[in-house]
């Protein structure tokens, strides 16, 4: 399967780190580097990738990577980069078709969850959203997770500041080419958003989520969280 990784914000939150986030270092590689791989390890077989900010230079890393490792990624060029991450994956409507995963340049996820997503069934016309229903995980910051609202494996409403929820996005999705709808139809609204794109999928019936059952992930956004990162990634927990 393919899988896109959206990477083409500036990563304020991670300054301290990097100029570019997803080339920021955990534990001696590159953050972009640890998503590529543990795909890769789940059974990706080919990537693309939107950059933005600083383009160039993630750009040159991801062919050098490429090289090195014989993995193909495309680049995919998003110049509106300070839009909202749904515009990142609309720019990508020209390069992909079929089913494929959709993925955050900054989110280091369990390789199970990516192969537990793709051995799942899937509906036609639908798009499947990875969620995490322990919602008081100390490794979430609860002030900044987006929210989901579930019922019998639909997903209902999502968002940041939504009060009525029982799990938590991981940044891992399994997408149709319908997503590519729902999100033309949720910037026409004025939501530029992924997170839009699922709101008006979950109007049309169509957006379904899928449990991780406590694997582990980590959004690694803010210096905290960086920190949270490389002390699982050093006890080899993740």
């Amino acid at each position: 399967m393919k899988c896109l990784i959206v990477a083409a914000g500036q990563g304020a939150r991670l300054r301290e780190k990097g100029e570019s986030k997803p080339l920021i270092h955990l534990k001696g590689v590159p953050l972009i580097e640890r998503v590529i791989g543990r795909a890769r390890s789940a059974g990706v077989e080919r990537f693309y990738v939107v950059s933005g900010y600083r383009g160039d230079e993630l750009r040159e890393a991801l062919d050098a990577l490429s090289e090195r490792t014989a993995i193909p990624i495309t680049h995919i060029v998003n110049d509106a980069w300070d839009r909202a991450n749904g515009v990142s994956v609309l720019a990508s409507k020209p390069y992909l078709d079929g089913q494929f995963l959709l993925t955050m340049c900054d989110h280091l996820i369990d390789p199970e969850i990516f192969s537990s997503v793709m051995a799942a069934p899937s509906e036609p016309g639908t798009v499947t959203l990875c969620v995490d229903y322990n919602i008081d995980n100390p490794l979430n910051d609860p002030e900044d997770v987006t929210r989901v609202k579930v019922v019998d494996g639909c997903i209902e409403h999502i968002g940041k500041v939504i009060r009525d929820y029982n799990a938590i996005d991981t940044g891992v999705f399994r997408c149709d080419p319908v997503m590519f709808d729902a999100l033309e139809a949720s910037q026409a609204e004025g939501d530029d958003s992924i997170s839009g794109a699922m709101n008006v999928l979950a109007r049309w019936g169509k957006a379904r989520a899928h449990d991780i059952q406590q694997r582990l992930w980590v959004d690694v956004d803010d210096p905290c969280a960086f920190d949270k990162a490389e002390g699982l990634i050093e006890s080899g927990r993740l």
